[in-house]
């Protein structure tokens, strides 16, 4: 089998989603891409899982907005000192 083929199989394998939909989350240790596309074409991309820089993706993914907004609240207070 070519890495294509495998790659293909893998993503075809409902054993390696945790559901067939549009918020299905991926986790295959045999294919080797961080980021693949949904079950359905057109929705976009998902994160492997399975794949160590697919979970420091998703971690920054989820970390990038707080930390965004952390900043702007903490620029945006008007904090007074001691009247």
């Amino acid at each position: 089998m070519t890495p294509q083929q495998i790659q293909q199989a893998e993503w075809e394998n409902p054993a390696n989603w945790s559901t067939r939909g549009p918020l299905g989350v991926y986790f295959s240790k045999a294919d080797p891409r961080i980021w693949v596309p949904k079950t359905r074409p057109g929705l976009g991309w998902t994160v492997n899982l399975a794949h160590p820089a697919g979970v420091a993706w998703m971690f920054g993914l989820l970390l990038l907005p707080m930390a965004v907004l952390i900043g702007v609240l903490a620029f945006a207070c008007p904090c007074t000192g001691a009247a």
